[in-house]
């Protein structure tokens, strides 16, 4: 029995099969993937995180860290499944611009406290989001196009090694492994804290604007015309929704980083469109920043997908939305396409695409996957195959993530820091 052992080591709560509860603790974001840990133990704090790996190291165990499993792979039988949710604190240092966060910190926490002071960090679409989880696959943010990946604005972070040990690495300590945690999906050590800059925000404009999808091609023209004359401090993405018991319809979503009469006419356009069913435009408070999109704050199963596309096709607002419940088209490129200083590197795609599906039936699920492979097939080449770490699916790989060259780094970084293993990442440098 393993939890005897661990119990020994650890405050935190341990659980294996047969426990109470072990089969929640062990659930991943994504209710169709299955975790088939051999345990989990809920870290009470950084000294717990390196008791367990010393302790996973001298048993021939792999460790891996979820605060609540948004980037679950499913790779993990056999491995102690680490929670690292009660690694709270969030610190604004206002006049450095730095905010220092616990590994188990979402986003909303982090708005929530930086916003009074003008400031923001680089947030994605929602507030339940784990920090330390989406920084170490890159982070792509509201205010990417303006600063780039999330992982770029990291300036430091408290980690276990593969051994047990604690340190703190920077660009002057162990810089060849702050560029390996900075957007490679920390396959090489557990992240206890991080510090990373924060951005002044003066003032902040958004919200969405729907209407029924009979307006879809009308809103994707519109769409692309904002967004081939756009500023990075404006953001906009396209999305399409199919919700159960509901008329498909068409969005957009918007941020801009300035005063709320210059966004508005920049998205004028948008204006002239007939038939809104909703409009939340407005001056948005930093802690507000996840009610833009409203995404879901309770585990799901879900089947998604995706894409870093070249161009835009009439196809992402033409094709019959049904099985999907989502489509979105974010747009990228300002200082995403610009070289950073992580494995990341630059996103010349200057689309994002994601498609998302209900999964709770296989039927169902294979019906989603084959509509997502249709509109793939139907992009053709405006799809470089290429997607974010943090969007990766279960059957896709760290090739599909990484560019050769910051591959190859990352392998030989993991081969010569963890030649055994210890660490387990959602998705694996090696096989």
């Amino acid at each position: 029995m393993l939890s005897s052992d661990l119990r020994r080591v650890v405050r935190g709560r341990v659980l294996e099969r047969g426990d109470d509860g072990f089969d929640a603790a062990r659930r991943p974001w994504n209710l169709t993937i299955e975790q088939p840990v051999a345990a989990v133990v809920e870290a009470e704090d950084a000294e717990d995180v390196a008791a367990v790996v010393r302790y996973a190291r001298r048993s021939g165990l792999a460790v891996t860290a979820q605060a609540n499993g948004h980037d679950a792979s499913g790779d993990v039988e056999g491995v102690i499944l680490l929670r690292t949710h009660r690694l709270g604190g969030v610190r604004v240092r206002e006049r450095e611009r730095l905010a220092q966060v616990g590994a188990g910190v979402n986003w909303g926490q982090v708005l929530s406290e930086a916003g009074p002071h003008g400031l923001t960090g680089l947030a994605g679409s929602s507030p339940v989001v784990n920090v330390a989880g989406y920084t170490l696959g890159g982070g792509l943010s509201w205010f990417g196009r303006r600063h780039g990946w999330a992982a770029d604005n990291v300036r430091a972070l408290d980690i276990v090694d593969p051994e047990g040990n604690r340190a703190r690495v920077s660009d002057t300590g162990d810089p060849e492994l702050f560029w390996g945690l900075r957007g490679g999906g920390g396959d090489f050590a557990l992240v206890t804290s991080l510090e990373f800059d924060l951005h002044p925000v003066p003032s902040l404009y958004g919200g969405r604007v729907i209407w029924p999808d009979t307006r879809s091609g009308e809103v994707y023209q519109a769409f692309q015309e904002i967004t081939d004359e756009a500023p990075p401090e404006l953001t906009v993405w396209f999305n399409r929704f199919g919700f159960p018991g509901a008329p498909p319809m068409v969005a957009l979503d918007l941020t801009y980083l300035g005063d709320s009469r210059e966004g508005a006419a920049l998205v004028r356009r948008i204006d002239k469109i007939d038939g809104v069913i909703s409009d939340t435009r407005d001056v948005v408070a930093v802690a507000d920043l996840g009610a833009i999109c409203a995404e879901p704050t309770s585990p799901a199963p879900a089947v998604s997908r995706a894409e870093l596309l070249t161009g835009l096709d009439p196809v992402l607002a033409t094709e019959p939305i049904d099985p999907l419940i989502a489509i979105q088209v974010r747009h990228l490129g300002g200082a995403l396409a610009e070289p950073g200083p992580g494995p990341g590197g630059a996103l010349p795609e200057p689309y994002l695409l994601q498609m998302l599906g209900r999964g709770p039936e296989q039927e169902l699920a294979r019906a989603v996957r084959a509509a997502q492979n249709q509109i793939v097939a139907r992009l053709g080449a405006l799809a470089t195959g290429r997607k974010p770490y943090t969007l990766l699916t279960p059957e896709e790989t760290v090739a599909d993530a990484f560019p050769e060259p910051a591959l190859t780094r990352l392998r030989q970084l993991k081969r010569s820091r963890d030649p055994h293993g210890v660490i387990r990442a959602n998705h694996r440098l090696l096989a």
